[in-house]
């Protein structure tokens, strides 16, 4: 008769191997019903990883209401990445890109909550995108295909307490963003904006060369500069270029969603009429608010684009999705920055 010991070791073994990571699966398209069958989590609550899985971080990261995020990569293994300076990297078919949003609320009372898991699957039939809303018991998140509101309060970092009805949204709104001429495809994982030193087993260390360690990248890529915008000891002109290029880039990219505007906001652009200096609107209506130009250099009060960006009106603000309210520090950076034009 065997042990609670020995009983407890094979559960345990059976529980791996149910919800071992099958690359099949991924590749064909599979969805579970709840984000603890993929295998990605040995400890799902906690997000820590199974091995395989990959945390990751981004230099500059979008503004979703103040959420953190947790990032991890998951590839099949002998996999190798495609680079071409200023392109997301090519990932092969079987990676999934998986992103949890939460609140930490480390200035408050208030207990961390974990909100919702997206996972961007590369299946034979291209990029797909898959929300998890996590339960109450923060055990396990279930599929979503519809998005859900979530009424809750959190912290900022400096303490103050913000009542939010959180937006997760349904799978037909990640093609807002992630849709780049008519394909799904990521959005933050380009190579300049993964150029920065993290902690990896217990040693920090360049993200970059840890990718090109575990075979995934050649050494020593040609990577564009790229600020963390949060850093106040960069130059404000990175820090607003850095910004836009993760905030709004995705659509205001040639090819993009915004592409008819004319605005384009990626990093590599040094046309001044495509960064909105005394360029007029496309057909913006109301969301001109009687101003002339997108950018109006020294004046940020007469700038259309900061003042989209200050709107909380659905039908005006930008970004159109994926906030419900302002990024007070993000508009002093945009602000400070055509006033320093």
């Amino acid at each position: 008769m065997r042990s609670h010991k020995e009983l407890f070791l094979i559960l345990s073994f059976l529980s791996a191997q149910l919800f071992a990571i099958n690359a099949d699966d991924l590749i064909n398209g599979k969805h579970f019903n709840h984000l603890s069958e993929y295998g990605f989590f040995k400890d799902l609550k906690n997000q820590v990883p199974e091995e395989g899985v990959l945390p990751y971080e981004l230099k500059s990261q979008l503004f979703s209401d103040y959420t953190h995020k947790k990032r991890f990569i998951y590839m099949p293994q002998g996999s190798k990445l495609a680079h071409e300076q200023d392109k997301v990297f090519q990932f092969p078919v079987g990676t999934t890109l998986i992103k949890t949003f939460f609140y930490e609320n480390a200035a408050s009372d208030l207990n961390a909550q974990l909100l919702e898991t997206r996972l961007l699957i590369h299946t034979n039939n291209g990029w797909e995108a898959v929300g998890y809303i996590w339960n109450d018991e923060q055990s396990d998140a279930q599929i979503s295909l519809v998005g859900k509101t979530i009424n809750t309060t959190f912290s900022k970092e400096n303490g103050e307490l913000i009542s939010i009805r959180y937006r997760a949204p349904n799978k037909n709104q990640c093609k807002e963003c992630h849709q780049l001429s008519g394909v799904m495809t990521p959005i933050g994982p380009k190579a300049r904006n993964l150029d920065l030193d993290v902690e990896h087993d217990n040693q920090r260390m360049n993200q970059l060369e840890k990718w090109a360690a575990l075979g995934w990248i050649e050494k020593n890529l040609k990577v564009r500069t790229m600020a963390n915008y949060k850093d106040l000891n960069q130059d404000i002109n990175l820090r607003a270029r850095s910004y836009l290029e993760i905030n709004c880039a995705h659509c205001h990219i040639k090819g993009g969603s915004a592409d008819t505007t004319g605005l384009f906001l990626t990093l590599e652009e040094n046309q001044s009429k495509h960064l909105g200096f005394f360029k007029k609107p496309v057909a913006t209506g109301k969301g001109s608010f009687n101003l002339d130009y997108s950018i109006v250099p020294g004046k940020s009060e007469e700038s259309i684009l900061l003042a989209r960006m200050q709107s909380l009106d659905p039908g005006i603000m930008m970004p159109e999705s994926g906030r419900t309210l302002q990024d007070k520090e993000g508009l002093e950076i945009v602000r400070d920055w055509i006033d320093s034009l």
